[in-house]
Order: structure tokens, then C-alpha cells, then sequence
């Protein structure tokens, strides 16, 4: 079973940007995503109160788990610690796309530190920046919502009048928002960089150690 798993956050990437990289990711590699999970708790809410999410995927054992980037797992050191744990010892298979790299029990154990470290200097740099959106992210939409029905919709070869007249949208809007998206690049699967071949070699190089 394959799961794309998105968890907007203000301060980070939001779920559209979430979710074209994950088609693209999963077109490329001939993966077919069978379910979604959108976590909309809040970030600074710990993983004990996040019950939905837990209780999803102790019920989703050996799926592969396709997640835009390690903050969108938790942004809780103590809880990334637990979660890569209890997905492990669950036989998922994480796939993180920003990274290029895919953790499972068979990983190396530098691999998962760097992947850690990398969210503590994220963590570490964002507490020194200015609250506030990001410059150049985009805000939602209304039609986020719609939009894994308009990618396969382009993948059908349907226009953009069809789909208005589906999802009962505007025809100007809708053409809009999937220029502004790139959803026919993310649809056809171009929108993905090319995977480094030193992908978990470059993350491992990420660890910083203190002088």
C-alpha cells in the first residue's frame, strides 16, 4: 500500500506544494497512491494528542509512506525520535522526497541521525527568523481540496471547461490555479528534480557537530 501523507504548516511548505512534489515523486517511480492522509493538527500539538494520526498508521503496517519532508512528521525532536521508531519497528517503508531518500529497518543508522539533524538545524534556524509567511509561498485555496481529482482529470486528457463543469468551479479560476500549480507538470510526473545518485551520502554530510 502506498500513502502520501501531507501535514500543512504556515511556516513551512503548505499542502498543494506538499502534494505536487509527492505525484510527481510518485509518478516517476511507477507508484500508484492508494490512500491520503491530511493531518491538519496543529504543529506544536505532541504526538500523544495526536491520536488519528497513530492509530492510522498502526493500522497501515509494511505501506509505503511517501512524506514531502521530515518536519511534516513532527517538528517535536523527542516525538521524530518515536515516530521514526514505531514506523520502523511497523515495517513502513518512508520515502522522503525532498531528500531523495527512503528509510526502512534496513537504513543505515547514519542515514536516520542525518535525516534528525536536518530537522534540528531547520528547527534551529527558523526560532532566528521573523515570524511570518515565508517570502514567494503561496497562500491555500479553495481549490486545494480538488486537487488529486484535477491531476487525474489531466491525465484523462479532459479540459479545463470539463472540469469547471465537474467541480462546478469557475473556468477562469480553475485555469489560474493550475498554471499557478504546475499541475500538468505535476501530472505527467516533470515537475521532480532527478534523485542524486549520493542522495543519503549528501544527507549524512548534512551532520554538523559542535566545534
Amino acid at each position: 500500500m502506498v500513502i502520501a501523507y501531507i501535514r500543512p504548516d504556515k511556516n513551512f511548505a503548505p499542502a498543494h506544494e506538499q502534494l505536487q512534489l509527492i505525484n510527481s515523486y510518485a509518478i516517476s517511480n511507477n507508484l500508484v497512491i492508494d490512500d491520503e492522509f491530511v493531518d491538519y493538527t496543529s504543529q506544536n500539538k505532541r504526538l500523544e494528542e495526536r491520536s488519528e494520526v497513530t492509530k492510522y498508521f498502526q493500522s497501515k503496517q509494511k505501506s509505503k509512506v511517501l512524506v514531502y519532508d521530515v518536519w511534516v512528521l513532527t517538528t517535536n525532536m523527542e516525538d521524530l525520535i518515536q515516530m521514526f521508531s514505531c514506523l520502523l519497528k511497523n515495517e513502513h517503508e518512508v520515502h522522503f522526497i525532498k531528500q531523495s531518500v527512503i528509510i526502512s529497518q534496513q537504513s543505515s543508522v547514519m542515514l536516520v541521525l542525518g535525516l534528525m539533524d536536518q530537522l534540528r538545524q531547520k528547527l534551529q534556524n527558523e526560532s532566528k527568523r521573523v515570524i511570518g509567511r515565508p517570502k514567494g509561498s503561496r497562500s491555500n485555496s479553495k481549490f486545494d481540496v480538488y486537487i488529486n481529482d484535477i491531476i487525474t482529470f489531466i491525465r484523462d486528457g479532459k479540459s479545463v471547461s470539463e472540469m469547471a463543469r465537474i467541480l462546478n468551479v469557475s473556468r477562469s479560476s480553475l485555469k489560474d490555479y493550475i498554471e499557478s500549480r504546475e499541475l500538468k507538470q505535476v501530472a505527467f510526473g516533470s515537475l521532480l528534480p532527478e534523485a542524486p545518485k549520493d542522495a543519503e551520502e549528501q544527507v549524512i554530510n548534512t551532520i554538523t557537530c559542535p566545534n
